[in-house]
């Protein structure tokens, strides 16, 4: 679709490590690098986010920061900015959660599911990351 945000996975990194908060889960299902997750509420394990419809899918909670296969440990960073990410849009643009399992969007999903924002990083060519806000207390029905 034209609004998915194209990720490369082997360029998927954290910008500055010390000033996020990352979380390990064992995935649910494979999982690749730069995916948005949920977390599974029968199981605890991390799944695929979808803003397809108005359920514990739509419950984001970060993006993989490696790729795991069902049982093994995935980290994924909750808040932070990270990199690998074609973001065209604006400065401080909002980034969404995308009615296709794990992708993010420039548009709103079926469920509005915002995942963060388009940054710019402090080098001379602003380079733009994706700043990354899970809201926990929050619930996208």
């Amino acid at each position: 679709m034209a609004n998915e945000i194209v990720v490369t996975a082997a360029r998927v990194s954290v910008i500055d490590p010390e000033k996020s908060i990352i979380k390990s889960y064992i995935a649910g299902a494979t999982i690749t690098k730069g995916q948005a997750v949920y977390c599974v509420t029968a199981t605890g394990k991390a799944g695929l986010a979808t803003a397809a419809a108005a359920s514990n899918l739509a419950q984001f909670r970060g993006i993989a920061l490696c790729g795991a296969g069902a049982g093994q440990a995935v980290d994924v960073l909750e808040q932070g900015e990270l990199a690998g990410f074609t973001l065209a849009g604006n400065y401080d643009a909002l980034v969404y959660l995308h009615d296709t399992a794990g992708v993010l969007s420039t548009a709103v999903g079926t469920v509005t599911v915002p995942v963060g924002r388009v940054a710019p990083m402090s080098d001379k060519d602003l380079t733009k990351v994706l700043r990354v806000v899970v809201s926990r207390q929050s619930t996208w029905a």
